[in-house]
């Protein structure tokens, strides 16, 4: 496992043995302060950790103040290019965090007030390199934007900032492809000890993208390279959200909600619509933040097994399910009511752990004799 630096964004972690922080960026106009607050609200329903908003111009920068009153609780990074006013003005308004290149904002002097700002507000940088915004000198050495020179653009960005005494930094090395993106990440890791914010820039489609993205952040974070990351997708940002939970859950890297083991069925299949029956629990289920694991299981093969170790399971048998709890068979049940009484008795077991945690958080009375 890397060793990274702990850097603070609001009461969020990253880095320093932390574990690994889900985030997405608004794609709405942050203009239209309404709209923006409403994504974001979904955005943390979800699950999202760290929410990112583009700050093209001034009206933007203007719209921050009042998207920071609306929603206090969330950490909110202003991503800024070129103008060095604007992320004084985010700053200004409240944000937690930046993401900038130095080397991209002016002249040194504005760069040094920008760090000062930030270092006033105990507000971090992100230096974020794209494989697709390359510096021209840097292109003209490599020839495209290789691993190598990917490195290098961050190596230069980060030395500005530490040349100024500022070290609250996250980097992010992202291309659109896995293999330029898995490079160059191991590259940095194994000469900085900044946090790293995980990345496959631009990956594609809602499903192009997704598997792209699980391959790219997958590898790295199954090295142990990796502190925060973002799924990009052409999709709604809270399906990035989703998504960038999934990875980590397949890798057990951090647990929330739902986790639905499912078959993916064959000729021995004993129930009408079984993937229509999965689907409804799952999106019925959606909602739910606490670590569940369940399956559903179209036939007795593996059905028994993989109920033994879930907390709630069903296998179906000639249009008759049968539902486990912690490995245990409960009852049966038509496969036309499964999806109803699957759902209740999750929701019992949802209420039994509400319940017996209450129970663990009562003050507990000491006898003195």
């Amino acid at each position: 496992m890397r060793k990274s630096r702990a850097v603070k964004i609001q009461d969020v972690q990253i880095g320093g043995g932390a574990p690994v922080v889900v985030q997405s960026m608004t794609k709405t106009d942050t203009v239209d302060v309404d709209g923006t607050v409403a994504q974001i609200e979904e955005m943390m329903r979800a699950g999202c950790e760290v929410v990112r908003l583009a700050v093209p111009d001034k009206d933007a920068a203007v719209a921050l103040k009042e998207i920071r009153r609306r929603v206090p609780n969330v950490p909110l990074v202003a991503d800024i290019h070129f103008h060095y006013r604007l992320a004084l003005m985010a700053l200004e308004a409240g944000v937690d965090k930046l993401r900038l290149n130095p080397g991209n904002i002016g002249a040194h002097e504005r760069v040094r007030e920008v760090t000062r700002a930030a270092q006033a507000q105990g507000v971090p940088i992100r230096i974020g390199v794209n494989g697709g915004s390359l510096e021209k000198d840097l292109l003209a050495k490599y020839g495209t934007a290789t691993p190598e020179a990917m490195v290098e653009s961050a190596l230069r960005h980060i030395r500005i900032l530490e040349d100024l005494n500022f070290f609250d930094i996250v980097v992010s090395l992202k291309a659109s492809d896995v293999h330029r993106t898995v490079g160059a990440y191991r590259l940095l890791a194994e000469q900085v000890d900044y946090p790293l914010h995980l990345g496959v820039t631009e990956a594609g489609t809602a499903f192009s993208g997704s598997i792209k993205s699980a391959i790219g952040l997958g590898v790295l974070l199954h090295e142990g390279i990796g502190d925060t990351i973002r799924v990009s997708l052409a999709a709604e940002p809270h399906e990035e959200v989703r998504v960038g939970w999934e990875i980590l859950k397949s890798l057990d890297l951090r647990k929330r909600g739902v986790t639905v083991v499912a078959c993916p069925t064959c000729g021995r299949l004993d129930v009408d619509d079984f993937v229509g029956i999965v689907t409804e629990i799952e999106r019925r289920l959606a909602h739910v933040q606490e670590p569940l694991h369940l399956s559903i299981m179209g036939c007795a093969v593996n059905g028994p097994g993989e109920a033994h170790d879930s907390d709630l399971g069903v296998t179906f048998g000639r249009g008759v399910g049968m539902i486990y709890k912690n490995g245990v068979p409960m009852r049966k049940v038509s496969g036309a009511d499964i999806v109803e009484a699957f759902i209740a008795e999750t929701e019992q077991l949802l209420a039994e752990g509400a319940a017996a945690k209450s129970l663990n958080e009562q003050p507990q009375l000491v006898t003195i004799k």
